[in-house]
């Protein structure tokens, strides 16, 4: 507008949160103190970037600060820098590399505990060779059959043609447990989970129980028509699988020969399996199928056909609630992985070769297998991963027996080969610093019998 006259402002005061003094405008005097002087402050700033610089790149390379490099008149008149000593900075050096402690601006003390990078957590090692191994002569080769079982006083039970052996793996003693004759043989040996109750399944279809601390026969019961394979204990009940393609459920309390009959296979029932919490029991047959059943059923409360060979090999997880792991044989070669909580495939693993036998460790969430044709090998898996840990071989047939020791971290293993072998494979708990408890671990070859 014409005419109109502009007038400034008067400056506002601004107020803010944030103080910053300023030294200049202190009164030392009347705090009796004497004003800091700008040349100690100056000292102490490049001591500190001296000191970094020395952290960083090294003394014998950055013993002075930057500087622009001085220049003196030249014959030439012209200003040329004055001739410094080559530093090569982008020159590789080996020998120059520092560890991440160089780079702390004051040095680390190697003493302070819990003060640094952490260290890299270097890969377990598994030991490749066996440490022991047992002759064991006439260890039947039937995929089928299921021979070898540790218990957890530290007795190794096995199924030599008609008898069963005891080797305790604390003094390496051997005991003749049992001669069924010649009319009959071994197909199958469990211990029950706490005390020296062995079961012995028998070609006959007889299933005897033995106090194997006093080498006496406790009782012997009926039921099945063919060979009894497979046996697995749930507490008090014990439960067994038969050629004739039932399951047997007994109460060792009562008199009875079985209180339940569990149908539904269509062929041999080779593989037997009772869950940590002893709710659910899995059976695997030559028909390809695995079947899970609870305390009270008397059909399968799950099916699962996607196996293409006999299941034989059933391991439960002791991390996880309702985790199964199952192995096809030769024509399957495949681990797979059930939810039986939420009745859901989770996953699976070609293996190349025959699964026999799995096991799932106590100590660490890891399971090994053991394969037959062609490597017979035994693989050590990382859980969830499928990782391969380790493989181990030894065996000339394949690996048809499998138990693992009370402490979680040996195992044996038992081939066609007549031979059984002794393996260091899992760590000790976490919780607590658990010692070997064998006797003789020596390399030597002795005889189970």
């Amino acid at each position: 507008m014409a005419g109109a006259v502009y007038r400034l402002s008067p400056p506002k005061t601004i107020y803010s949160d944030r103080f910053i003094p300023s030294r200049s405008s202190s009164n030392f005097a009347q705090f009796h103190m004497s004003p800091p002087s700008d040349s100690s402050s100056e000292d102490t700033s490049s001591a500190y970037k001296e000191l970094l610089r020395a952290a960083l790149f090294g003394k014998e390379e950055f013993s002075a600060p930057w500087a622009t490099p001085a220049k003196c008149i030249g014959a030439n008149g012209w200003n040329s820098p004055v001739n410094m000593p080559s530093r090569n900075i982008f020159r590789y050096k080996i020998e120059s590399r520092k560890s991440m402690h160089t780079l702390a601006p004051l040095g680390f003390d190697e003493d302070l505990n819990g003060v640094g990078p952490s260290p890299v957590k270097t890969p377990r090692k598994v030991p490749k060779s066996y440490y022991k191994i047992l002759d064991a002569p006439e260890l039947q080769d039937d995929f089928y059959l299921n021979l070898v079982d540790w218990s957890s006083q530290n007795v190794l039970a096995v199924g030599l043609a008609n008898s069963v052996y005891l080797w305790n793996a604390s003094s390496s003693k051997v005991t003749k447990l049992c001669d069924l004759g010649s009319e009959d043989s071994v197909c199958s040996v469990g211990w029950a989970q706490h005390g020296s109750s062995l079961a012995v399944g028998t070609n006959n279809g007889e299933l005897q129980i033995w106090d194997a601390s006093h080498c006496r026969r406790v009782r012997t019961m009926q039921g099945h028509q063919l060979r009894a394979g497979a046996v697995s204990w749930s507490s008090s009940v014990l439960s067994s699988g038969s050629r004739d393609k039932s399951i047997l459920q007994r109460d060792v309390r009562t008199q009875n020969d079985y209180i339940t009959k569990l149908t539904g296979h269509k062929s041999e029932v080779c593989g037997l399996k009772w869950s940590y919490d002893n709710r659910e029991l899995a059976s695997g047959g030559n028909d390809n199928l695995l079947f899970v059943w609870n305390r009270h059923s008397t059909q399968p409360v799950l099916k699962y056909c996607e196996h293409t060979a006999a299941v034989k090999a059933i391991a439960w997880s002791p991390h996880l609630h309702g985790l199964l792991a199952s192995g096809g044989g030769t024509a399957d070669r495949c681990i797979r992985f059930w939810n039986t909580t939420s009745n859901s495939y989770i996953s699976c693993m070609d293996t190349g070769s025959q699964v026999c036998n799995l096991v799932w460790s106590k100590n660490v969430n890891e399971l090994v297998s053991t394969h037959g044709y062609s490597q017979n090998q035994i693989i050590v898996w990382k859980y969830p991963t499928m990782s391969k840990v380790a493989t181990l071989l030894g065996h000339t047939c394949r690996v048809l027996y499998l138990a693992m020791s009370p402490d979680g971290q040996k195992i044996v293993t038992g081939a066609g080969d007549e031979t059984l072998r002794f393996w260091n494979v899992f760590p000790s708990p976490k919780s607590r610093n658990t010692k070997g408890v064998f006797g003789a671990s020596s390399l030597g070859r002795t005889h189970i019998r």
